[in-house]
């Protein structure tokens, strides 16, 4: 494989220099590129001045390896079975040649250095990767026609599909007891790379499976695998009580954690790509009694990018939203418990006011999603690094819009509160039940009622409820009595339909699919400002903003269940249980 010698060059001056542009086609992307964050080749194609494969084949010089001409390669069947099909595919990454100890491996992304040590792992050789298009790679896996399945993963990617982990357990059998003719050579050779292909596989079936977090707990006996999937977790599988110690090994080298403490707790990321999509995985372990369990979240990229009018608002609540958050100054509040959904909402409305004329800074623990265009700051305690110090410095750095993760104390409150009279927008979080608590919670905290009735301008408190399965969905009629019970008038409910989900693959016979949002937004007019100053009881606020419009979580997700969109009982379980109601 070409190694780079001296300076990376741009692609820009490559591909000038190779006459595929010319330096006016240069000029005119460098100027574009001024007012964008695209990268200088994804305009230049934008622009029609070259392909992606003329890109690509830049990007190849630029790394020092070769790119794939595909006229011109044949793909070797018995070379192609080096790597198991589902590795293929999920690194897109084809196998072409073989040479000594040597492996050829056409990838379309080569720097991805997971891929690189897995490949190595599994097949033993050393890996030359060259350079290829996606649709190249695509055509290359069809042309092998499945080649390099080995039986031993699709075993474990059937098992996991049903729940069991029986032929998982098997290979890793064979694994840590090798052959009775060279334990030592098969425990060398085996017991590595199906540690691998078990990790790899739980992560892929868990983003397969849209999970947010897979939970790995070991126990007396054995190591139970969950999913947590639209906010419910599920036990997939177990797996023996021996896979433990390398089944958290493997997690932590990917993590780039220390494999060799296991005292204390430790937080890692891992970065994976699948089916065409990045996934941050946010990892972290504690010890226990049984030995160290492990849970990662699955932080989906593109998923804070939806935009806001797919989070579930009525149209209202979003024109009432919208009105707000293009203020030049003022405080918007994000309100809840641990995994409604703040972050991404908080995410959507960045997305939304967003542009090249702002300048917007965060401060969050951890920084979970980046997003282009802005200037996201993680937290470092041991540094002296807080929100408060943080916030601070934001006010110097010039911002127009300032996010900070969430409001934890008395020093942070006023230091936001401060940012936003002094003409900043700025958002936070705050973990209350209801967007009127907000207010209540921030006097509790000892920021002065004044500074809150002339800094928030807006609370929008929120739950994430299951969606009822498309695939299932029927109609039913709920007994009277629970109609009764949380809150709806029977006699009027004799033209309505109420539907639920009967069960099926595609939800796991669950009867939901997916979630979606409930808010709570609460408005802050002259009245609720005054009733602040005067530090009123939580009752009156409440009143108040009922009188100014405001729409509570159970209004607002019972509107949900008489549009179909998700049942009583779900509504029940997140906003009643929560103390929203």
């Amino acid at each position: 494989m070409a190694t780079p010698q001296g300076p990376k060059k741009l692609i820009g001056h490559i591909l000038l220099e190779q006459g595929v542009i010319t330096q006016e086609q240069l000029d005119e992307a460098l100027n574009v590129q001024k007012n964008t964050t695209e990268q200088i080749g994804r305009i230049l194609i934008d622009l029609g001045h070259v392909t992606e494969q003329d890109v690509l084949r830049a990007h190849a010089e630029q790394l020092g390896i070769p790119f794939l001409e595909l006229s011109e390669t044949s793909v070797d069947e018995d070379v192609a079975r080096a790597i198991p099909q589902s590795v293929v595919q999920r690194y897109n990454a084809v196998p072409i040649r073989r040479s000594g100890n040597r492996l050829t491996v056409a990838m379309s992304d080569p720097s991805n250095v997971f891929a690189l040590d897995d490949i190595r792992l599994i097949t033993g050789y050393e890996i030359d990767p060259i350079l290829a298009t996606a649709d190249d790679i695509g055509t290359l896996i069809s042309g092998t026609d499945g080649a390099g399945g080995q039986e031993e993963l699709q075993d474990a990617l059937e098992a996991l599909d049903g729940g069991l982990g029986a032929a998982l357990t098997d290979e890793l059998d064979i694994a840590a007891a090798g052959t009775d003719e060279d334990v030592d050579r098969a425990q060398a050779m085996e017991d590595e790379a199906p540690i691998i292909r078990v990790v790899n596989v739980v992560i892929q079936q868990a983003i397969k499976d849209r999970a947010s977090d897979i939970h790995v707990e070991p126990d007396r006996r054995g190591v139970r695998i969950r999913y947590r999937i639209d906010g419910v977790l599920h036990e997939v599988m177990r797996v023996p009580k021996y896979v433990h110690a390398p089944l958290v090994s493997r997690i932590k080298i990917m993590g780039d954690m220390n494999i060799a403490e296991r005292r204390l707790p430790q937080d890692g990321r891992i970065h994976v790509r699948h089916e065409g999509k990045d996934f941050d995985l946010r990892v972290s372990s504690v010890p226990t009694v049984f030995g160290e369990k492990v849970v990662m979240r699955i932080l989906d990229q593109s998923s804070v990018l939806i935009g806001l009018n797919k989070l579930g608002m009525f149209s209202e609540t979003q024109a009432q939203l919208e009105s707000i958050m293009v203020q030049p100054n003022g405080m918007i509040l994000s309100t809840g418990p641990t995994g409604s959904g703040k972050t991404t909402t908080q995410y959507s409305i960045l997305n939304k006011i967003n542009s090249v004329e702002k300048n917007i800074l965060t401060i969050e623990d951890p920084v979970e999603y980046q997003l282009p265009g802005l200037n996201q700051v993680h937290v470092n305690r041991k540094a002296g690094l807080t929100f408060a110090s943080a916030m601070r410095s934001f006010v110097r750095q010039d911002p127009d819009i300032i996010m900070v993760g969430e409001v934890r104390d008395l020093e942070t409150a006023e230091t936001a509160i401060q940012a936003s009279l002094t003409g900043h927008l700025v958002l936070s979080t705050l973990h209350t039940n209801d967007a009127p608590s907000s207010i209540t919670r921030l006097v509790d905290m000892g920021v002065e009622p004044f500074l809150i009735a002339s800094s928030v301008i807006g609370v929008l408190a929120q739950r994430l409820g299951r969606r009822i399965c498309p695939n299932c969905k029927e109609p039913y009629k709920p007994p009277a009595e629970a109609l009764h019970r949380v809150g709806f008038n029977v006699d009027d409910m004799e033209n309505v339909v109420f539907y639920r989900g009967r069960g099926c693959e595609q939800c796991r016979h669950t009867g939901y699919r997916s979630r979606t949002g409930i808010f709570e937004l609460m408005l802050i007019s002259e009245e609720i400002a005054d009733l602040c100053v005067k530090r009123a009881p939580l009752s009156e606020v409440r009143n108040a903003a009922l009188a100014s419009g405001m729409k509570t979580l159970k209004t607002d997700g019972f509107q949900k269940v008489m549009e179909g969109v998700t049942t009583v009982e779900e509504v029940m379980r997140v906003v009643f249980t929560a103390g929203g109601a």
